[in-house]
């Protein structure tokens, strides 16, 4: 009882937050994957022109994926390949948070004069205590400043971080909370905003990363693999398809799509 009491004090919960992921990251026992780069060309080149550029973390740097076109930047360009000639430029750093974002890699996405941008970030601010005002503060900055130079803008949802098998039990209910609380934090900024496009992760498919962490996640128990990557894929593609009739001058609403999912697919 002593232990609950204690857990419904935000300080004591931070802080326990801290040192269960700060252990969690330094397990000496499972590998430490490297960040890849999923910066690329695809299509043919006499299709209309289209410039893509990803920032954010991990999740797009895609630790653990093999090959690196299973990750799901690169699934998505293949895609959109099949109409376009897609230039893809990561900016993404892995361990960003938002503050990372705005400091190292906003302005190269917007020189890069895109299209199109994607921003999947969050989870490291979730899982290292970032306070949530602060979070969607920068977060919102980030979106503004995107959508002002670019215009045609996704946003990739938060989903279960408490399903993290790295993560210690005692962390994971926390983690939980924090990750939904951080991603209806994503959701309101991309309400406020016409043209933005959320990616939805709480809905059918997501269920895999709690009941299938064996396929789900990469050898370090941490990131997506080649497999969790297909989800996050197909979370990604009613997006894509929304930003595709928004790019049309369809009057489609920009609201969060829905993601539906089967079951064991193959990486691509």
């Amino acid at each position: 009882m002593a232990v609950l009491r204690l857990l419904r004090k935000p300080i004591f919960a931070v802080g326990l937050l801290i040192v269960q992921v700060y252990r969690s990251a330094h397990r000496k026992d499972l590998p430490s994957l490297s960040n890849q780069d999923p910066t690329g060309v695809f299509g043919d080149p006499d299709n209309p022109k289209l410039r893509v550029v990803v920032l954010g973390d991990s999740s797009v740097t895609s630790p653990g994926v093999e090959p690196l076109d299973a990750s799901w930047p690169r699934q998505i360009a293949n895609r959109l390949a099949q109409d376009f000639h897609v230039e893809l430029l990561s900016v993404a750093v892995g361990g960003s948070k938002t503050r990372d974002v705005i400091a190292d890699q906003l302005d190269k996405a917007i020189a890069f004069g895109a299209d199109t941008a994607f921003v999947s970030v969050g989870a490291n601010d979730a899982l290292r205590a970032t306070p949530l005002r602060r979070f969607e503060r920068e977060y919102r900055l980030i979106i503004e400043r995107l959508q002002a130079s670019v215009g045609s803008v996704a946003a990739s949802g938060i989903g279960d971080l408490g399903s993290i098998p790295r993560l210690p039990a005692m962390a994971r209910s926390l983690i939980r909370i924090r990750g939904r609380s951080f991603d209806k934090a994503i959701r309101r900024i991309t309400a406020d905003n016409p043209n933005i496009v959320k990616t939805n992760t709480w809905s059918e498919g997501w269920e895999e990363f709690l009941t299938n962490p064996d396929d789900v996640f990469a050898g370090d128990l941490f990131h997506a693999s080649a497999y969790g990557h297909n989800i996050y894929t197909r979370a990604a593609i009613p997006a894509v398809e929304a930003l595709l009739e928004q790019r049309n001058g369809s009057a489609r609403s920009p609201a969060e799509p829905e993601h539906r999912t089967g079951r064991r697919e193959s990486s691509t």
